[in-house]
């Protein structure tokens, strides 16, 4: 154990090590006392850093949340088709790489689960505005409510939808390849935004 960490260092490690595990398992499995021995460290010491169970489950949940952000975030370097298309690329390989924790996410939010009802909210919220955005819709637009905005907010839960079901195929069993995904994906939003 290293008792050299700093506080800040050590939420991080154990929120780390929640974000590997969360890999192979839902939130709502994973075990502390496996977070504790990973981390060598105790439970009681896990709770200094958080004051409950909930409390470690939403950091973790959050910082799932932000990687998913992360490494979806559009290089603004490239032309906005480009930066949809790759974006959307990103998604369904974080939804293929984490599959199983990605379903307990989305269940856990539509089941009410409050530590990720929020987080999940926020993340779609934030791919909506990305999609609005990449498609230059003016701000008045985006607000919510706006049928832009329900819109978007729509064909990103059947884009979600797509991803989930694809990746559940055994490899040698799926039509589409993951570009071809995409594209269906991207031809599926300009089609909705005629109706």
């Amino acid at each position: 154990m290293d008792h050299g960490l700093s506080a800040e260092d050590r939420k991080k490690q154990l929120v780390r090590i929640g974000l590997m595990m969360l890999r192979e398992q839902p939130i709502h499995e994973l075990s502390i006392d496996a977070i504790v021995s990973e981390a060598g460290i105790s439970r009681s010491v896990l709770f200094q850093y958080f004051p409950s169970k909930h409390d470690y489950y939403l950091a973790v949940i959050s910082a799932a949340g932000r990687r998913l952000l992360r490494l979806t975030k559009p290089d603004g370097n490239r032309p906005r088709d480009e930066q949809l298309h790759e974006m959307l690329l990103a998604f369904v390989a974080f939804i293929t790489r984490r599959r199983r924790a990605y379903i307990s996410f989305v269940r856990g939010a539509a089941g009410g689960d409050d530590y990720a009802v929020e987080v999940y909210a926020k993340t779609r919220t934030t791919m909506a505005d990305r999609v609005l955005e990449l498609l230059d819709v003016p701000e008045a637009d985006r607000e919510p409510a706006t049928p832009e905005r329900m819109r978007a907010h729509a064909w990103f839960a059947y884009v979600e939808d797509l991803a989930i079901e694809w990746s559940g195929l055994p490899e040698g069993e799926r039509r589409l390849t993951e570009q071809e995904l995409v594209t269906h994906a991207v031809e599926a939003l300009h089609t909705l935004r005629k109706l």
